[in-house]
């Protein structure tokens, strides 16, 4: 069968396969053309971002006064964008929780629903994504697919794309109802030149889909705290002063925004000298946000205060220093790593067996030799 055949029985197939019902397109109808890409997708925290399919999220939902009284998923704003029932989510006195046999619940942060943000507006408690009416196109030639290709959602042309404002509807700021602002980056999205997608979707070997040759596409499997850091480790700089009694590590954070930003995580500096068949470790340096209320750490929706804020912040450098005398043939090994979850919060959260919530995940080693 010749391709021009082939290629029109995938996309009259595809035609049939849509949920007339569904406002987003399914991620799995991109797949027929953009198979490295939904690859990356795929396993990315975006798709993966209902309670159903994130430990961590689903730990904290399941404390939720809107969970415990069973009455709307006001976390579907970002978390089911394309859910079918969002604006009963997020409406007060309507009924609507995320359910694992909806598919549009199940699509997470779907393809279709980022593509088709054409402005952001700016709010004091948190964003809104403004979406356009335009869906997938499956009329026309062949031709027309190649050219357009096939749907009407142009990446290309969308300045938001660009310039990473994309991503600030849902990762600017949330504030709770006591005006703290749970989570938070930089709104202005810009630190010298570098915004978002550049860092978080930096490009990569592979077509952008199989209707367009190119050398390049922006990775789509969104480097970040649960996957694929090593992206970002450029972007963190580590050096060592050696002094003649002891020594200091320092840590460049170059991003515009703090190292890690949900409050529920931890940094951890690690440090030990080798010398000769010894290894010494020295006390773990910890860099972490806790919010609360009356003095104690509390979730998101119930604090109303910075408890402690020792997270390396935008563009700081952050010095620690040892009482550790070096001497010559000494080895200094230096690891800059987090845990997603804190580890005093591991077990009231119900997550201790989880390994996504136990595991230290490195970001940065490296060693100085004297």
């Amino acid at each position: 069968m010749k391709p021009l055949v082939l290629l029109l029985l995938l996309f009259s197939s595809l035609l049939v396969a849509n949920d007339k019902a569904r406002h987003y397109s399914s991620s799995e109808d991109c797949k027929a053309c953009h198979v490295q890409i939904y690859n990356e997708f795929k396993d990315s925290m975006h798709a993966n971002s209902t309670p159903q399919k994130d430990a961590i999220h689903a730990s904290i939902w399941d404390k939720h006064p809107q969970n415990v009284k069973q009455s709307r998923y006001g976390c579907g704003k970002c978390h089911t964008p394309a859910a079918d029932d969002l604006d009963n989510m997020q409406t007060v006195g309507k009924k609507a929780m995320p359910m694992i046999d909806n598919v549009t619940h199940q699509e997470g942060i779907s393809c279709a629903y980022c593509h088709r943000i054409k402005s952001v507006e700016l709010h004091a408690k948190h964003n809104t994504n403004i979406m356009t009416d335009k869906e997938k196109r499956y009329f026309g030639t062949l031709n027309d697919h190649m050219n357009s290709p096939y749907h009407e959602i142009l990446t290309e042309g969308n300045e938001h794309m660009k310039n990473g404002n994309v991503c600030i509807g849902c990762h600017s700021h949330k504030m709770n109802s006591s005006n703290l602002n749970v989570c938070s980056t930089n709104i202005d999205n810009q630190m010298n030149g570098a915004n978002c997608v550049s860092c978080h979707m930096p490009k990569i070997k592979g077509t952008v889909s199989s209707l367009k040759d190119r050398d390049q596409h922006a990775f789509h499997g969104f480097a970040g705290s649960h996957f694929h850091s090593d992206m970002l480790t450029k972007y963190v700089d580590i050096s060592l002063l050696r002094e003649i009694d002891d020594f200091v590590v320092n840590i460049d954070n170059r991003t515009s925004h703090a190292l890690l930003l949900h409050p529920l995580r931890v940094a951890v500096l690690k440090v030990s000298v080798t010398r000769g068949a010894k290894i010494t470790k020295l006390k773990n340096e910890v860099f972490v946000r806790i919010i609360g209320k009356d003095g104690k750490p509390a979730m998101p929706w119930a604090a109303n205060t910075t408890l402690k804020d020792t997270m390396i912040q935008a563009n700081e450098k952050r010095s620690v220093k040892y009482d550790f005398k070096i001497i010559k043939g000494d080895k200094v090994n230096v690891v800059l790593g987090w845990f997603l979850v804190n580890p005093k919060a591991v077990d009231k959260l119900g997550l201790s067996q989880e390994k996504v919530a136990t595991e230290f995940q490195v970001f940065k080693e490296q060693s100085f030799e004297f």
